[in-house]
């Protein structure tokens, strides 16, 4: 069978690198990429570390381009891709532009769509925006729906969607994070090189569009004041391209003694740095799986998560970006050992490394290639 796998984004591309390699070791799999490049550089990036040769690539960005541009690009190139490659399933991950336009365009050529981290749900269509809608109608439109926790499922089920089409995995940006972390070597940046790792470091990320304006104010100005009340923490900020976001950290936090403003990371740099942080801060959906896999507490700076399993389970807390809340809830983390304890030593509730397996094995066994049906994940 010959399997398409569609994402433009740097997290999208994270988490389909392990299930692109999986699939591209079978031997009755053709697999074969396109990539939108919705992320150029970031994108590019991840490529190159995972050894990803793409056969196919959009390149469909340009500046200030609007949501609906990206989408009908999405489209019209994947469609002429559709046509010459006649795929028997398309695989689109997560909740981006790409992943909508990506699944909508194989519905439209009546290929099968498989949606990778199916089923994830904030309530909330503007938080985060767009990529709530772009998740629930990617949901709907696809005969695979690989959820990757109990919760996702349910989420699925709820919104009517087939339980027959909805299969557990586990998130695969764990299998991702566990490879990266074998082989994290000294980072390419040299600031992280150079940075003294010795005491407690406050990882902050910052980006989402809903943030954009008063919350990334807000964010910016409680990282300046637990600056201030915690001198012996660095804050570590690596900044995003957004001038929007950019602007406003160089504004208020450029020139404190321990706050460093990095340029975005390379993926084995984030992961290094990673491993050595005491919280996180971060808006970032990514995150919230992550550092919980390696023990590290998170400050969720979002009115909402859609990612409730780490609440539960006790490795995060949502906080929103109201500059007395994040300060209450991270000054209680940094100040009470017994807190911090419960936080990092409590179950990952995201995956076990396996993901890739699972849903490589599926597809395996509902495409007629293997008579043994493959079990769901159970944490």
């Amino acid at each position: 069978m010959k399997i398409l796998n569609v994402f433009g984004t740097r997290p999208e591309a994270i988490k389909m690198a392990p299930l692109v390699k999986k699939l591209s070791r079978e031997k009755k799999i053709k697999s074969i990429c396109a990539v939108t490049a919705q992320h150029r550089q970031m994108l590019d990036q991840v490529l190159d570390i995972f050894r990803i040769k793409p056969e196919y690539d959009l390149n469909i960005m340009t500046e200030n381009q609007p949501l609906q541009h990206i989408a009908a690009r999405c489209m019209e190139g994947l469609l002429k891709i559709y046509k010459k490659e006649k795929p028997d399933l398309v695989l689109v991950q997560g909740d981006t532009s790409t992943t909508l336009a990506g699944a909508l365009s194989a519905h439209y050529s009546r290929i099968p769509v498989g949606h990778v981290e199916a089923g994830l749900r904030s309530g909330d269509p503007f938080n985060p925006f767009p990529e709530e809608n772009n998740r629930r109608l990617t949901d709907i439109l696809s005969d695979f729906n690989f959820a990757p926790t109990r919760h996702s499922r349910e989420n699925l089920l709820k919104d009517n969607i087939a339980e027959s089409s909805i299969f557990v995995t586990g998130n695969t940006v764990i299998d991702a994070l566990m490879e990266a972390s074998r082989s994290a070597a000294e980072p390419e940046n040299s600031a992280l090189r150079n940075m003294d790792t010795k005491g407690r470091i406050v990882l902050v990320t910052a980006h989402r569009r809903e943030n954009i304006g008063q919350g990334i104010e807000n964010i910016c100005r409680a990282v300046k004041k637990l600056s201030g009340q915690f001198k012996d923490v660095l804050f570590v900020y690596p900044v995003h391209m957004n001038p929007a976001v950019k602007n406003t950290a160089a504004r208020i936090l450029r020139g404190r003694k321990n706050v460093l403003l990095l340029t975005p990371l390379s993926y084995p740099d984030m992961v290094w740095l990673l491993q050595r942080v005491y919280i996180c801060l971060s808006d970032s959906g990514g995150i919230q799986e992550e550092a919980p896999a390696l023990g590290k507490p998170v400050v969720v700076l979002r009115k909402v998560t859609e990612r409730p399993e780490a609440v539960e389970a006790g490795t995060v807390r949502v906080a929103g970006t109201d500059i007395d809340d994040i300060i209450n809830a991270a000054g209680e983390l940094l100040s009470d050992p017994e807190l911090y304890s419960r936080f990092s030593r409590s179950a990952n509730p995201y995956g076990d490394g396996k993901a890739s397996d699972r849903i490589a094995a599926y597809i395996m066994y509902k495409f007629g290639f293997s008579q043994e049906e493959p079990e769901q994940w159970k944490m």
